[in-house]
């Protein structure tokens, strides 16, 4: 955390400083919630570098529902440097109006009201995938959840939903890899190869899918390239810089959010093997299952920015304008004056309004399919792999304290 004067006449810090400094050390990874119950006792907490950390599931709620929060770069007092130098942002990092056009094209095509079918369109493709992926480990005694099963599934999932030609996936699969790895660089320990590549990574993934979306012109087919490509709607038609910025987003975010997803769920039904049994006895069971592993283990624990239009109160606490806002979604999902029994995983749970997917106008638009995609991946897996159990426990996990997951799950199988 850079380090920054206090001005005179702001709101004096509050003592979550090293609470938050201990929650991004690596340490922290494999249990940051005795961390997130200290820093609810501050829900809107000052740091030293003029930023707030919001941790209880109230004031989360209310502040991504609150019209002057923004989510464009821009509008930071401090400006953070972008990902991609040059590149159209997608809509995740634009206001009203301009976020609401654009949400709007993508979701003409991705789901109720004009596409209602897409997701249950796809449940044959995924379970295809999904049996294949576990066909291929039958029979070795010792499986890594992470690279032989949750990381190849979505980038072949996204790429089929894309419209990208089958023998253009290796590519992409070699790209989201390269992407993710440099996502958790370090510069004082990781090679600057490691973040070079990812720089290339996202400039070779671009340049394919601005290809791709241009032969779509004029050529309309199943694939979301097409028909974003091909869509005279009520609000026009997207740039083609436009659908490559959404294409990205679907790709890279929903890659990294359903790879922790699913990871997190097997680690966590291996340390209730009451519920695997429940599941494969019970299949039902598996939607609210999903929908409490987004609470009880979110694929996203930090929203790591968002700046103030103007300045906003929250608990009595006055956020000056262009301040840079940190949201604590997993403290939220844990917070006991919301949920019952906040630390115990229950997937009978009842009104479970999870933060999993964030709230408010940017409330995940990959919900649907990452919700069923889990769904059919966990369900398979407990049901085909031959009495599973965990090699360690903790595993090791990724660097990041952002997006939260095991870099490997290590599973014996059979009799080994």
């Amino acid at each position: 955390m850079h380090q920054h004067r206090q001005e005179e006449g702001q709101t004096p810090t509050t003592g979550t400083a090293g609470t938050l400094q201990r929650i991004f050390d690596y340490s922290a990874r494999a249990d940051p919630y005795p961390l997130y119950a200290e820093l609810r006792k501050t829900p809107v907490a000052r740091q030293e570098d003029g930023s707030y950390v919001i941790s209880t599931y109230r004031e989360i709620t209310d502040i991504l529902n609150d019209p002057h929060l923004s989510s464009d770069l821009r509008n930071l007092s401090r400006p953070l440097p972008s990902a991609e130098e040059g590149a159209t942002s997608s809509f995740i990092h634009m206001d009203p109006p301009e976020h609401d056009r654009l949400r709007r094209m993508a979701m003409r095509h991705f789901g109720p009201p004009h596409t209602p079918g897409l997701v249950t369109g796809l449940e044959g493709f995924l379970t295809a995938t999904v049996g294949s992926l576990i066909d291929n480990l039958a029979g070795k005694e010792q499986i890594d959840v992470v690279d032989d099963f949750a990381f190849p599934l979505p980038v072949t999932v996204i790429c089929n939903l894309l419209g990208v030609p089958r023998e253009d996936e290796p590519r992409f699969h070699l790209w989201v890899n390269d992407i993710m790895n440099s996502i958790d660089y370090n510069p004082e320990t990781d090679p600057k190869e490691k973040l070079d590549k990812g720089v290339q990574a996202r400039k070779d993934l671009r340049q394919c899918l601005g290809e791709l979306v241009e032969q779509r012109h004029g050529r309309p087919g199943d694939g979301l390239l097409s028909r974003l490509a091909n869509d005279d709607g009520p609000d026009g038609r997207m740039a083609d810089a436009e659908i490559v910025a959404t294409a990205r987003l679907l790709l890279i975010a929903g890659h990294e959010t359903i790879v922790n997803l699913i990871t997190n769920g097997m680690l966590t039904l291996l340390r209730h093997p009451q519920v695997p049994q429940r599941l494969r006895d019970e299949p039902d069971l598996v939607v609210p299952l999903v929908e409490e592993l987004l609470r009880y283990e979110p694929s996203v624990h930090i929203i790591p920015w968002r700046p103030a239009y103007s300045d906003i109160t929250v608990a009595d606490t006055v956020i000056p304008k262009g301040s840079r806002i940190m949201l604590m979604l997993a403290s939220g999902n844990r917070d006991p004056d919301r949920f019952h029994d906040p630390d115990r995983f229950d997937p009978d749970r009842r009104d479970n309004q999870h933060l999993g997917f964030g709230s408010g106008i940017h409330l995940c638009f990959g919900g649907p399919l990452a919700r069923r995609e889990t769904q059919i991946a966990l369900t398979e897996l407990v049901r085909r792999l031959d009495r599973p159990r965990l090699v360690a426990d903790p595993p090791p996990y990724r660097p990041s304290p952002v997006l939260r997951g095991p870099i490997h799950l290590d599973i014996k199988q059979g009799d080994g």
